[in-house]
C-alpha cells in the first residue's frame, strides 16, 4: 500500500510560467530520468491536461550513451527563448550547462556549453551569462566550487570570459546573476563565505563593483525600487538596533547613498518567525509563522511609504505558501498552496484582493474520519513553550497504552510545517497510532 502511495501518478504537477505557456518537470515509472514538457493555462485547469515534451532526460542519455541526471534550468527572461540546461553525471554536484532553445525543442550546437564541474550559470542578456566553473588551477576554493565569475560573450571561447569577480581561497564560492523587477535590471555579484555568511555587490554597467553594506550573515534584494534586507542577526546602525530575524525595506537608491530610514516589514518575537515572502506587482505579501501557524499579510508602498492589511482567508492548522505566477513583478496573480495533516494538498489561482480558484486536489490515500489535530505545548527546563502537532483519534483515551511516534527536526532555520502525510496517515494514524511533530 505504501508502494502503491509512492507511485502514484495523482501527484500535483507544480508549473512554472513562461510567456503563456506553463512548464513541468515530471517522473514516472516511464521517465525516471524526467520530462520537461509544457501546456497551456486551459489544459492545465483539466482533470488530465495534455502536455507536450520539450525534452525527454531518458531518450537524451540513451542517444548521447551519458548517464544523465536533470539538474535544473535557468531560462532567459523576458523572452523565454534560451535555457541554460545543467545535467550531471549519475547525480553528483558537477554538472555540464548547455543551452537549449524550447521552441525548437533542440540543444544549440553551437551555443553556450561549459565542461563538467561544479558550475553556476546565469543570464545576463541572449549574447552574455555569467559564469563560474573550474577555470583551470587555482580558480575553486577549498569547497570545490568556482572562485571566480567571469562575464562570457557569446560567440567567443570561454577562455577569453572576463573576470567579474574572485572570492577567497577560503570562501565557498562567487556568483553573479541579473534580476529583473518592474522593468529595471540588477546586476548582482556575491561572495559566499560560509553557509550563513555572504557579501553582496551591485555591479554597474561600468563593471564596478558597489558593496551593499549590511551585516554579512544579513541577506538583500531589490523589489519596486525599495531594498528589501532579512538580518540573522541584531544590526545596531545610526543609533538604531534592528533585531535578527526583521525584514527592512527603504528606498534603495537612498540606501546606496547612505542613508538608512528603515521601515520594519516583519517583527520577530520568540514565538514569532520569517517564513517568506513573494514578490507581486503592486505588493509584497510576508508570509509570518506564529506558533508555526501561518498569517499571511499584503504590503504595499507609496511614495515610499509603507502600509499592510491582512491577506484574507481562512487561518487554521494547515500550511499556507502564496507565490507570484509572472516573474519580475509584472502582474499580481498568485498560486496558493495548502496543505493539512488530515486534508489534502491543494493548488489554486487567485490575483490578489480576490478569491482564489483551487485547480488542483492530491487525491486522499487514508481515511481521516475519526481522526483529529490539536496544537498542544510542552514546557522545557528554562521555560520556553514549544508548540506540537498532535494527529491521533478523537476517541483517544488519555494515558492509555498508544503507540506514538515523535518526529522532530531542528537543522537549518527549517521549521516544521503542517503536511499531509499519505505514508503515514495510511500506515499509522489510520490504524490507530499516535503521530507527533
Amino acid at each position: 500500500r505504501i508502494r502503491a502511495i509512492l507511485d502514484s501518478k495523482d501527484k500535483i504537477p507544480n508549473v512554472n510560467k513562461r510567456g503563456n505557456l506553463y512548464y513541468n518537470f515530471w517522473q514516472d515509472e516511464k521517465n525516471p530520468r524526467g520530462l520537461i514538457r509544457r501546456t497551456s493555462l486551459a489544459e492545465y485547469k483539466k482533470a488530465q491536461p495534455t502536455w507536450e515534451t520539450v525534452l525527454d532526460i531518458d531518450a537524451l542519455a540513451a542517444a548521447e550513451k551519458e548517464n544523465w541526471v536533470y539538474a535544473g534550468q535557468t531560462c532567459l527572461y523576458p523572452s523565454y527563448d534560451r535555457c541554460l540546461i545543467s545535467l550531471s553525471r549519475g547525480g553528483g554536484d558537477a554538472t555540464v550547462v548547455r543551452e537549449f532553445d524550447p521552441i525548437k525543442k533542440q540543444f544549440i550546437a553551437d551555443g553556450f556549453s561549459t565542461p563538467g564541474g561544479k558550475t553556476d550559470a546565469a543570464w545576463k542578456d541572449k549574447d552574455t551569462i555569467y559564469v563560474g566553473t573550474d577555470f583551470g588551477p587555482n580558480t575553486l576554493t577549498n569547497s570545490g566550487y568556482a572562485r571566480i565569475v567571469k562575464e562570457w560573450k557569446r560567440g567567443t571561447k570561454l577562455s577569453e570570459a572576463i573576470t567579474v569577480y574572485e572570492a577567497q581561497q577560503t570562501d565557498i564560492g562567487a556568483g553573479a546573476a541579473r534580476s529583473w523587477d518592474h522593468g529595471a535590471t540588477y546586476d548582482f555579484v556575491s561572495r559566499v563565505i560560509s553557509f550563513f555568511a555572504n557579501e553582496q555587490f551591485i555591479r554597474g554597467a561600468d563593471g564596478k563593483l558597489t558593496k551593499i553594506e549590511i551585516p554579512n550573515d544579513a541577506g538583500a534584494g531589490v523589489w519596486n525600487k525599495q531594498i528589501l534586507i532579512t538580518l540573522r542577526s541584531d544590526w545596531t546602525v545610526e543609533g538604531k538596533t534592528w533585531p535578527r530575524g526583521a525584514l527592512l525595506g527603504m528606498p534603495f537608491a537612498d540606501f546606496l547613498a547612505g542613508k538608512r530610514t528603515f521601515t520594519m516589514l516583519f517583527e520577530p518575537s520568540p514565538t514569532k518567525s520569517l517564513a517568506g515572502s513573494a514578490e507581486f506587482k503592486s505588493a509584497l505579501v510576508i508570509n509570518e509563522l506564529e506558533d508555526i501557524k501561518n498569517h499571511l499579510y499584503v504590503w504595499t508602498v507609496r511614495d515610499n511609504k509603507w502600509s499592510k492589511k491582512p491577506f484574507g482567508g481562512k487561518e487554521d492548522l494547515g500550511s499556507t505558501l502564496v507565490w507570484p505566477v509572472d516573474a519580475a513583478g509584472v502582474s499580481d496573480d498568485y498560486w496558493m498552496a495548502k496543505s493539512d495533516f488530515l486534508v489534502p494538498d491543494t493548488i489554486a489561482l487567485g490575483k490578489l484582493g480576490g478569491t482564489p480558484q483551487v485547480l488542483k486536489t492530491q487525491p486522499a490515500f487514508y481515511d481521516a474520519k475519526g481522526l483529529h489535530v490539536e496544537q498542544p505545548f510542552a514546557k522545557s527546563k528554562d521555560g520556553t513553550r514549544v508548540p506540537y502537532f498532535q494527529i491521533s483519534r478523537k476517541d483517544m483515551v488519555l494515558d492509555g497504552p498508544q503507540p506514538t511516534i515523535l518526529y522532530g527536526y531542528g537543522g537549518f532555520e527549517v521549521s516544521m510545517t503542517p503536511g499531509y502525510s499519505a505514508v503515514s496517515g495510511a500506515a499509522w494514524t489510520e490504524r490507530g497510532g499516535v503521530y507527533i511533530l
